[in-house]
């Protein structure tokens, strides 16, 4: 549905960012019909807005005829990644200061998960996560909460599309011993790490509900101190700051 209806702006504006959002909803690229479907415009208005933006290099046409999102718009999707990043840092002091162990940041990127934000634990044996990392889904605790905002179908699709590499003797190998490990997630309400991608490393992570593009946030720590008992304390933790980082979200996004 179109952004405008309802609120005060400038249209061909609203239309216009409404054509990227359903470019990138339809994976990036799309026909003119199905862009005009989508965004609820008539194709004549749509091929205006798209001959502009094709223009400016946030949208480029294919072979096919179809059109994708252009190369401009890496530059102020990476200006803001590092925003979030910085608006997000108190909020994950605090968790680290409730928990003691390292809290990350991720956004889904693609089929994988990218670290966007981290504060580290001040304990000398903590985990360290590099901001701008990009990790698999299927192993890690931000990424399975990411995959948890998603519905299966869309699960079983992306993952037919990467591997699932094994990193240690307890990841996840296959698709539908995942699809059953997020369902248990559902239900408790949040994921874990169990070793899955290092040995002796466990996390637990929840998403963040209500951001623009699916994102997660954790807590990762040697096994011996994240004990599975202590996500009785932690995972509170997590889900309020969740609520904290989801309320920031939809202020950013007021016009």
């Amino acid at each position: 549905m179109p952004i405008l209806q309802g609120t005060s702006g400038v249209q061909s504006v609203g239309r216009a960012l409404d054509v990227l959002e359903a470019m990138a909803t339809a994976g990036g690229f799309i026909s003119v019909t199905e862009l005009a479907d989508k965004a609820e415009l008539p194709v004549p208005t749509i091929h205006r807005l798209i001959r502009t933006l094709v223009g400016r290099g946030y949208v480029r046409q294919l072979p096919s005829r179809h059109y994708a999102l252009g190369p401009r718009l890496i530059r102020l999707g990476d200006c803001a990644t590092q925003l979030i990043g910085v608006w997000s840092h108190p909020h994950l002091s605090e968790l680290v200061a409730r928990t003691g162990e390292t809290a990350n940041m991720a956004v889904l990127d693609g089929d994988m998960a990218v670290y966007v934000a981290q504060v580290p634990s001040p304990h000398p044996m903590r985990m360290f996560t590099e901001v701008g990392g990009r990790v698999f889904l299927h192993c890690t605790g931000v990424g399975k909460a990411l995959l948890l905002q998603l519905p299966d179908a869309s699960i079983r699709a992306l993952l037919a599309r990467c591997t699932m590499p094994s990193y240690t003797e307890n990841s996840v190998r296959d698709t539908d011993a995942l699809v059953a490990d997020l369902q248990r997630s559902r239900q408790r309400g949040y994921a874990i790490d169990e070793g899955e991608q290092e040995l002796g490393v466990r996390c637990f992570s929840v998403p963040v509900p209500g951001a623009p593009t699916p994102t997660a946030i954790s807590i990762s720590g040697p096994a011996t101190r994240v004990t599975i008992e202590s996500a009785n304390e932690v995972v509170p933790h997590l889900q309020r700051v969740a609520s904290m980082l989801s309320a920031e979200f939809r202020r950013e996004a007021i016009p």
